[in-house]
């Protein structure tokens, strides 16, 4: 009988907690980890429509990239939208498990995974972990040869459709071949960015002014970095894929990936003259 403790083991060896971010909130936040489990529902956020579509699936557990309680609460009743989650997936036995910062340092999840998707081969972290220089925030590396504009494109290829699509700041026939990364909000990366020198930065959540001085100061160099600005769940999606499949094999459960669009943007107006 395979346990949530169980699969909670294969992703914590995959992606140990310590490389969570001291301000995360990683684990087991519902459920009783003894809980046999048969399916693992994969999500990017725990929504009241992931948790649905956990329940309706027959799933025993719900694993998420985003946290429910990362920021506090002082109510979980049914009529909050955090508390809703909790007795929707309470009252059908789910358990709730969140991998955040640690899936995003560790070899093979967020980073990686974004890499993986636009042949990016991957030198090392952006910025590394303070107990292990091989991982940490983000990835550095290289692609075949291409444009920003190319590039911009691929993702939007293989990242999951959004409203927002993918946005670009630079010459659209910049010369790429040395990109950085991070998966989700990284506009608090910019300078390492800068500082590794590359022709790209691409992230979630960029923000106008850590943006329009960067591409100020890359305006008396070469014009580098540009920056590429993704959907925040669409670029923490495709880890979720690689995970579920180490779990099915290490355990037997069966698996399933949510492809629900969590991006809260539901439309976009392009101005005429663009």
């Amino acid at each position: 009988m395979t346990t949530v403790a169980d699969v909670i083991s294969v992703i914590e060896r995959r992606f140990p907690p310590s490389l969570a971010e001291e301000w995360d909130a990683v684990g087991l936040s519902v459920g009783d980890p003894a809980r046999a489990v048969e399916r693992v529902h994969f999500a990017v956020d725990p929504t009241r429509a992931a948790a649905a579509e956990a329940v309706a699936a027959g799933a025993q557990m719900l694993v998420t990239h985003h946290p429910l309680m990362l920021r506090g609460v002082t109510s979980v009743a049914a009529t909050t939208s955090k508390g809703s989650v909790v007795h929707a997936l309470v009252e059908a036995g789910v358990a709730l498990y969140t991998a955040h910062t640690n899936a995003d340092a560790g070899e093979g999840g967020v980073c990686d995974a974004l890499a993986s998707a636009i042949g990016m081969r991957v030198d090392g972290p952006l910025v590394p972990h303070p107990d292990d220089a091989g991982i940490g925030t983000g990835r550095i590396g290289a692609v075949e040869a291409t444009t920003l504009e190319r590039l911009a494109g691929r993702l939007a290829e293989v990242l999951p459709a959004t409203a927002q699509g993918v946005l670009y700041a630079g010459d659209p026939g910049l010369p790429v071949r040395r990109v950085a990364l991070v998966g989700g909000a990284g506009d608090s990366f910019i300078d390492a960015a800068v500082a590794a020198d590359v022709d790209v930065y691409i992230t979630a959540d960029l923000r106008h002014h850590p943006v329009l001085e960067a591409r100020e100061s890359a305006s008396l160099r070469a014009g580098t970095p540009a920056f590429i600005n993704v959907s925040h769940a669409a670029s923490e999606s495709l880890w979720l894929a690689g995970i579920a499949d180490e779990v099915a094999r290490e355990t037997g459960v069966a698996v399933h990936v949510s492809t629900l669009n969590t991006d809260p943007w539901t439309g976009r107006v392009s101005s005429p003259s663009i």
